[in-house]
């Protein structure tokens, strides 16, 4: 049994160059157009049974948050429709449906007559909200003055409380801390084994595997494909290393195949824009990129998946034993691990001017869920003193995705047995 049912939505929306090409529109006699249409979905349909708990993934842009309201009734659809059975309670984006000025315990009630109860039912439930929210005497203050953090505590405390037939979440739980987190997903698997239906968005891949009976990819307002979602997430990690190939792109994918001289810098999807470059240039770092075990381009990897990290350099110097390097931070900036050619006792020999090297780094990284950065160098000794030929810091984003959590930097994988005598 479908409890939501999604048929051939589109969402267009009109966008102008200037605030006055609107008005100009409205009243031009001869009816001249003054926007272009832009698709956020275009034609989007599947459909979710009772009890299911279904992930919803794409890239930024790709619609996920044009659906969800359109599910939920923010928005209209251009055209097709929605159905939907029984009462759904969502967290659409940080403090929706929260009025500013009103206190938590205000707020509380004012969600609960959104959802059809009356304050009589409503305070049956307040004192179960207030405890699994746990933001104190702030409950009585105006949620203006909340930080973040409070405000997904009240909301998801407020959603999963009212006793929903559905969950809707939306990236909500992002800004909440470990502890927080984790009473959430505890709640999730409380849902499902109650027979509750969720539809889940998130960018962390490993909450989808984990948590998902299945999923859906989103991309550019199309839905791509459904099915289980560590399929989905690896048909996600093509789409965002811009490995993933379709009408639009196939022939310039192949083009790009076919030019020896192409780059693989060129085809990242997982660059940071403010990388830092510096070094003397005698040698330089040219291509650069993170391969899977296929050798396909990608920024996305799970946990303990050997992939190689593989850099081109080219030489503008007769360079004596150059030694090839990379490490990887996490967003905090701390190093994680690394390692370079003098480490690993690899002659690297004496360059040529002219001559292009090409280092490839294999390895498997039982790290944590979430992102990390990759950077690269290319130094060495000359007459004793250490020479920096050229470094790129912090240049690439690595995701690790990981279905399963420890403590610490990297999961040791450890094997536990457990005898009761």
């Amino acid at each position: 049994m479908s409890v939501i049912s999604v048929q051939d939505v589109k969402k267009v929306y009109k966008l102008y160059d200037k605030p006055l090409d609107r008005l100009k529109e409205a009243f031009h006699i001869r009816r001249k157009i003054y926007h272009t249409d832009h698709f956020a979905l275009k034609g989007v349909s599947f459909e979710i049974k009772k009890g299911e708990t279904l992930g919803l993934i794409g890239k930024n842009g790709s619609g996920k948050s044009t659906l969800l309201k359109i599910i939920t009734g923010v928005l209209t659809p251009t055209s097709g429709a929605v159905h939907s059975t029984g009462r759904i309670a969502a967290l659409l984006e940080l403090g929706a449906g929260f009025n500013p000025e009103y206190t938590g315990i205000e707020n509380i009630y004012l969600n609960g007559t959104m959802m059809g109860y009356s304050r009589e039912e409503m305070e049956t439930k307040v004192p179960a909200i207030m405890e699994f929210a746990d933001i104190g005497q702030f409950i009585h203050q105006p949620v203006k003055t909340y930080s973040s953090g409070m405000f997904a505590r009240l909301a998801f405390s407020v959603a999963i409380n009212v006793d929903p037939d559905i969950l809707i979440v939306d990236e909500a739980l992002s800004v909440g801390d470990i502890f927080f987190q984790s009473k959430c997903y505890r709640k999730f698997e409380e849902f499902a084994e109650k027979g509750k239906t969720i539809l889940f968005v998130s960018h962390d891949m490993g909450s989808i595997i984990k948590y998902c009976d299945r999923s859906i990819v989103l991309n550019e307002g199309e839905l791509i494909a459904e099915g289980p979602s560590r399929d989905m997430v690896d048909l996600y990690k093509k789409i965002v290393s811009k490995n993933f190939l379709n009408e639009e792109t196939e022939k310039f994918e192949q083009q790009t195949a076919a030019d020896k001289n192409s780059f693989w810098k060129e085809k990242l999807g997982n660059l940071n824009s403010k990388y830092l470059d510096y070094g003397n240039k005698r040698a330089e770092i040219i291509d650069y990129a993170l391969f899977d075990g296929t050798g396909a381009i990608m920024s996305t990897v799970s946990r303990s998946e050997t992939f190689s990290l593989r850099m081109k350099v080219k030489f503008h110097d007769k360079i004596k034993e150059p030694i090839f390097a990379y490490t990887i931070k996490d967003v905090k900036g701390n190093d994680i691990t690394g390692t370079n050619t003098m480490f690993e006792a690899i002659g690297t020999g004496t360059s040529a001017d002219g001559s292009i090297y090409e280092i490839s780094f294999e390895q498997a990284l039982p790290l944590h869920n979430g992102e990390y950065l990759v950077s690269l160098g290319c130094t060495g000794y000359e007459d004793g003193e250490f020479q920096v030929y050229h470094r790129l810091y912090d240049l690439l984003i690595l995701n690790i995705i990981s279905d399963r959590a420890t403590v610490g930097f990297f999961d040791a994988e450890s094997k536990i047995t457990v005898k009761r005598n």
